[in-house]
């Protein structure tokens, strides 16, 4: 399955990646550090929330494409439905 993202979605979702990329950076040199254990965990939760937002607007975007008028149709819908399901399922 081949996703084709527009300039603001591809935007947004690279702005997300970019942002846990440094958050992780942060969490990385606060552990080196021995930052305090609570500071760590809420940087690491936010890191992850990051990236799952970033995962929901790919499979959102693919969700999206599989439903227009132009997307693929019978058993390659089913299927592409069901590769979109479980991408969804391992993020939730």
């Amino acid at each position: 399955m081949e996703l084709e993202m527009a300039g603001d979605e591809l935007k947004s979702v690279l702005n997300r990646l970019r942002r846990a990329q440094g958050q992780i950076a942060g969490i990385i040199r606060m552990i080196e550090e021995g930052r305090d254990c609570e500071d760590v965990i809420t940087q690491l939760a936010a890191a992850s929330r990051a990236l799952d937002r970033a995962g929901f607007a790919i499979i959102a975007t693919g969700l999206e494409q599989c439903l227009a008028e132009d997307g693929p149709t019978g058993t390659d819908k089913e299927r592409m439905r069901a590769r979109l399901e479980k991408l969804f399922l391992s993020l939730a």
